[in-house]
């Protein structure tokens, strides 16, 4: 997207962050006592607030360069979310069996990044469209493939040179939400000179 800087929002801020995934689910109360649930969303959206992660000037500062830089909420970019950020489980390293993202047919060059929630029998897939370059490692039928394919870091779209025979293509990697500020005001009391005090600083996902 043209309206997107492919840069991370200052990782020692975005450590401190609060957030996570937000659903939209429409529920209907019936005369009967039951509902109707539905929802308009196919896939969650990550929402943070940054501003619980400035604990110096100096992350004030480089927050506020990045929002001008940005110009407010005109400008899409790249934030790490510390909670879910790889392929794998938190404490576990990524490695190229982690998830399953597409099966080999002699035909298909590209495979699309994503990564899978389960819980209960049922599971979501999310899109994976910003992979941190030189962490993505790929495997088929649990072969490690050391070349012959490339990613594409701002779409998440793997390409083999060759289109693999047969067997699960698998991959492993880190990645980085597709982010936005939801507000175009950054409002700061220095209250002393060591350290403001700050309001709510916004920031959303944005589908790309």
């Amino acid at each position: 997207m043209a309206d997107f800087d492919d840069i991370r929002f200052p990782d020692v801020v975005a450590r401190g962050a609060q957030g996570g995934p937000e659903r939209r689910t429409e529920i209907v109360e019936l005369t009967s006592g039951f509902e109707e649930r539905n929802t308009p969303w196919a896939d969650s959206r990550r929402k943070y607030d940054v501003g619980s992660g400035i604990r110096h000037p100096d992350h004030l500062a480089d927050v506020i360069a990045f929002f001008e830089a940005r110009c407010g909420r005109l400008r899409g970019f790249r934030f790490k979310d510390w909670s879910d950020f790889k392929s794998s489980r938190p404490s576990t390293p990524v490695t190229l069996l982690d998830q399953e993202i597409g099966v080999a047919d002699g035909t298909t060059t590209s495979f699309r990044l994503s990564k899978a929630y389960s819980s209960g029998g049922r599971s979501w897939s999310r899109r994976i469209t910003k992979p941190v370059a030189g962490t993505v490692v790929v495997a088929v039928d649990g072969t490690p493939q050391a070349s012959g394919w490339s990613v594409d870091s701002t779409t998440g779209i793997i390409t083999f040179d060759v289109a693999p025979v047969s067997g699960m293509i698998t991959a492993g990697f880190e990645f980085d939400v597709p982010c936005r500020f939801d507000t175009d005001i950054i409002q700061t009391n220095l209250a002393n000179i060591r350290l403001g005090e700050i309001r709510a600083i916004p920031i959303v996902e944005v589908r790309v």
